[in-house]
């Protein structure tokens, strides 16, 4: 199964090169060509071990469509516009857990770890997320939607959240920046300004971080990459720092809960361990 992503690959090379063309003739924009070509680089690698992995997490999806308890008729407008919206929303979960976990946020620290904005930013993606990302979309199965109309989706809201990787545009009418996602509401999330810190999570909607209270408006010019930069254009370290980073602080811990702490609490793993143990109540 062909992804439209995988499809759109010239359409995003096309794009790439005219922004850095406008940003360098018109915008007066430094742009780094390493760091793009470097972007470049990841995201071909991300779509050779995402088919990788596909093969296998495609096997979990159709388990789970087969139990399902009613199928979705895929030939029906309204099927479409409750999957865009289920794909929408478990997007927003994925992604904000993404920032909140530390186990997934090592994936996902690929993809904000430029210190740059622009279009190639946007398929600057972790090689190996297929291991993990995929549980967060599998209620999409059990909701009776078939795997290739997920994929066709998924693939269409990721090609949306492409074009919104940019400086060039500034902030749209005030009802499609309430709705939608934007390139000024993705600036704050790709922002390491204390304000903008986890922050705007949305993939095609905005109003989901407006719901559960993630919103904030661009106010300020952002700060682009990630509060502990790793300066390497190295492929294989971009993929593995954020490892690297939580093994170090786990053999910091000297007990169990500190160390399950640094894989599954918070990507900021600089916490005080208890010198006790928690006495339980006596009856």
């Amino acid at each position: 199964m062909l992804k439209p992503t995988v499809i759109a690959i010239p359409f995003f090379a096309l794009l790439i090169a005219i922004e850095a063309y406008f940003a360098v003739r018109y915008a007066n924009e430094e742009y780094n060509r390493k760091d793009a070509w470097t972007n470049i680089a990841l995201g071909f690698g991300s779509v050779v071990w995402g088919a990788f992995f596909g093969l296998f997490t495609g096997v979990f999806y159709l388990s789970l469509y087969e139990i399902a308890p009613y199928k979705m008729p895929m030939n029906a407008w309204w099927a479409w516009a409750i999957l865009l919206f289920v794909d929408d929303f478990a997007y927003y979960w994925f992604h904000r857990f993404s920032h909140e976990i530390r186990f997934f946020w090592n994936f996902h620290v690929v993809h904000h770890s430029s210190n740059q904005y622009n279009l190639s930013v946007a398929v600057r993606q972790s090689w190996f997320s297929g291991i993990a990302h995929w549980i967060f979309y599998l209620p999409a199965a059990l909701l009776g939607f078939p795997l290739w109309a997920f994929v066709t989706m998924h693939g269409l809201n990721l090609i949306y959240q492409f074009w919104i990787h940019t400086k060039l545009v500034k902030k749209l009418p005030a009802f499609f920046e309430y709705i939608l996602n934007t390139p000024s509401h993705h600036r704050v999330h790709h922002g390491v300004n204390d304000d903008y810190l986890d922050k705007n999570y949305g993939g095609i909607f905005i109003f989901w971080d407006r719901m559960f209270g993630t919103f904030v408006s661009e106010t300020e010019t952002p700060r682009y990459g990630i509060i502990k930069p790793i300066y390497s254009y190295n492929w294989l370290w971009i993929n593995t720092h954020g490892w690297a980073e939580m093994i170090a602080a786990m053999r910091e811990k000297k007990t169990f809960l500190g160390k399950a702490r640094c894989v599954f609490g918070s990507p900021d793993m600089n916490f005080e361990e208890r010198a006790t143990a928690v006495k339980m109540p006596s009856n």
